[in-house]
This record gives C-alpha cells, structure tokens and sequence, in this order.
C-alpha cells in the first residue's frame, strides 16, 4: 500500500514548539494582493513539499497544468517529507528571508501547524483570483478547518469500516458490542493500528463515540466515556497495536488476524495492488457516522510575487472538474474528488478500471446513506492520542 501521511500526536506537538513563538510567521512578510501579479514577469520554478501522499492523487493535475502553462511555471520540482518536519523547514527559510518552498500539498496536521505558527498565506484574500470552489457539502466543512489559509484539494469520507476475511469470518459484526463479542470470542483475530500513526486507526478511533452514543463525540477529555472503557475491554483481546496500516494488511492477508479497522481508500488500493486478497469484504457498525478526511494546499509566506501568482493560478486549475476526477487514482482516497460534479466517468481510463474492479457498488449507497462528521481538530487529536496512548496502547504497540 502507497502509505499515507497522517497526524502524529507526538509529531505535532513537535512540530509546534520547534517552530518558535505562536503568530511569529518565521518573519515572513506578507504580500498584498495589489503587489501579485496575474502573470508572473517570467515563467517561474515550482518546488512543491508533499508530507501527505497528495501526489498519488494531484501530481497528474500539476504536471498538465505546467505542460499547458509554460508561461506560468517552466519547471516543477518535487520533494517528500513528514508533516512534523515541515513547519521547521518552511520556519528556517522564513527565518533567513530566502523561502524556497513555494508550495505545501498537507493534510490537517502539517496545515494545523501552520496555521498555529501563522507561516501560510491567508489564500481567502485570494478568492477572487481562486475562485469560488463548489464544494461538496462535507468537503466544505473541512475548507472550514483551514481558517482562510489554505485550500482543500481532495476528500474523502474515510471510515470506520471493518474488513474482514468472509472465510474465517462468514457472520461478520454488525454492532460495536457484537465486535467486541466477536473479539473476546476470537482473541487476537482482531486488529487496527496505533491512532496516532494510521488513518484507519484514528478514524476507527474518532468514530467510536459516534457508535457508543458518547455524551460528546467532538470532546475526547470530558465526552469519550464510553468509548475509552470499550477500547480498554476491546484491548484484553488485541494481541499487539501495529505502528503502521501497512501491517495490519498484511496480517490480514497472511491469515494472523480475521478482522480489522479500515476505510475505503485502504479497503480498495491494497486489494487492487494484490496486498490483500481480492474477495475480503467490508461491512459498517449500526449507528454508522462518516468521519470525513481532506488534504490542502498551502502556500509559505514569504514567497515572491511571482511564484505566489503561479499558485494562484496552479490552485484554481486543480479545482476544476476535470483535473478534480484524476483524484479517484486507485482507490486511495476514494472517491476523492472535493467538488460537485465530477462523477467516474470523467476519471482516467485506469482509474475507472481499478473502481469498477476492486471498488464496491455499497459505497456509494453508505456514503449518502450516513451522517458526515468532520475530523477532530488538530489539538483534540493530540488529546485523544495521547490519552490512546497512556490508557489503551500502553506497551503492546509494535514499532
């Protein structure tokens, strides 16, 4: 499985006291809008930092946005790192007057971060540049979370799902207490990785409250009271929290375990890659909330005038319909489109063969069918993977 980046606890509260005093920006100037040209006095050089695994799903836009733009950008460059190292980058070149990072492909954390540390272009004073994207309406409320300083390139509702081998498993769960029967009944045949380290783990994580009844699933300290007393029973029968989706995957496959938290892009991309057999199923607990997911593009402050005009530009093309049905991908973030109106059958070839392959028709009903909640707020995260951590995971998480 192409491994996606996600919130790290520890990570992210790294990140932010690496990075100097809050609403410091590194130093970084701000450009007024009257200052950023429509077109750049020259076609500019693009570096890009991904600490999300946002290419998989928008390189292919970018890439034809510079071949059908040379005036614009003449040259892209990519890098990779993890969303805890990114706010120090950006940071140090903000610090040294000498940003060359032009532009930032995150998810929730690193964009968290940079909010927190005030180091993003406020793109709201861009919209009419932008455009006004016609959002899906949970897409939209995960815009929200940006706070002006970042656009949503990509969504998906995520999970909670549970996959599961029908072999070993022909009646799967249908309630969170008959999974948790299941699992006393099956000790060590159920699995889902530490929170803080894997999408399916936090979204298994993040839903629970939603299908205990939890007095306030937005509220891990004071609203989470049955879901931590369920996680610590689940706990007697797990046998180990692997640190990384990838192995609980692999343990499905390999027959270790019968059953495991998932999503749909992690339920989809390792079957069509043949890391999990092709007939393992998925199935949803009664009382079933989306837990949604989204990935942004933000832009450093501190960039010329010239490179700011190229996002600008770069940003309201990938928001197009078009551009935006290259995000279905493989499965990985399915659907993954964020705006109305960008069906399959506007997808590359390959993407819809991969769908109608080793997509699943019950998708689409689930997706209209149960509520959407917007992720946990980068701190109450943090909260919540902490407190995994100390009462839940203890000394059974494997490196």
């Amino acid at each position: 499985m192409r491994a996606k980046t996600w919130c790290l606890a520890a990570a992210f509260v790294l990140a932010v006291s690496a990075c100097g005093s809050p609403n410091s920006g590194g130093g970084a100037k701000d450009l007024t809008p009257d200052k950023v040209p429509d077109n750049p006095k020259n076609p500019v050089t693009l570096n890009i930092i991904d600490v999300a695994g946002n290419l998989q799903l928008t390189q292919g836009m970018i890439d034809e946005f510079v071949k059908t733009h040379p005036k614009v950008i003449k040259k892209v460059t990519y890098t990779k790192a993890t969303a805890p190292e990114l706010p120090g980058k950006i940071k140090a070149q903000q610090s040294a007057g000498q940003v060359q990072i032009g532009l930032v492909l995150t998810g929730t954390d690193g964009l968290s971060a940079g909010v927190d540390q005030n180091l993003w272009v406020k793109t709201d004073d861009y919209n009419s540049r932008i455009g006004s994207a016609n959002y899906l309406e949970p897409a939209a409320k995960m815009q929200e979370l940006a706070q002006g300083h970042g656009v949503e390139l990509v969504y998906y509702p995520s999970g909670p799902l549970i996959e599961y081998n029908p072999k070993t498993v022909p009646t799967p769960p249908t309630t969170a207490d008959e999974l948790l029967a299941w699992a006393k009944a099956h000790p060590k045949k159920f699995q889902y990785a530490r929170p803080a380290n894997s999408g399916p783990g936090r979204t298994f994580l993040m839903g629970l409250p939603y299908l205990l009844g939890d007095s306030n699933p937005k509220d891990p300290t004071a609203g989470w009271s049955k879901t931590w007393n369920y996680l610590s029973e689940l706990g007697k029968y797990v046998d180990y929290y692997p640190s990384k989706t990838s192995e609980t995957m692999s343990n499905l496959a390999n027959g270790s375990v019968d059953m495991i938290a998932t999503t749909t892009g992690w339920d989809i991309n390792p079957r069509a890659l043949g890391q999990v057999p092709a007939g393992d199923k998925v199935t949803y607990l009664k009382g079933m909330h989306w837990v949604t997911d989204a990935q942004y593009a933000t832009i450093p402050r501190g960039v010329s005038a010239d490179v700011l005009s190229a996002d600008l530009q770069l940003i309201k093309w990938m928001l197009t319909p078009q551009q935006q049905a290259k995000a279905y991908d493989d499965g990985y973030f399915y659907p993954g489109p964020a705006v109305n109106g960008v069906t399959l059958s506007m997808a590359p070839a390959k993407s819809q063969q991969v769908v109608q392959q080793f997509g699943r028709p019950e998708y689409d009903k689930w997706i209209a069918q149960f509520p959407k909640e917007t992720s946990l707020p980068a701190k109450e995260q943090v909260t919540a993977f902490d407190q995994w951590d100390r009462t839940v995971g203890g000394g059974k998480v494997h490196k």
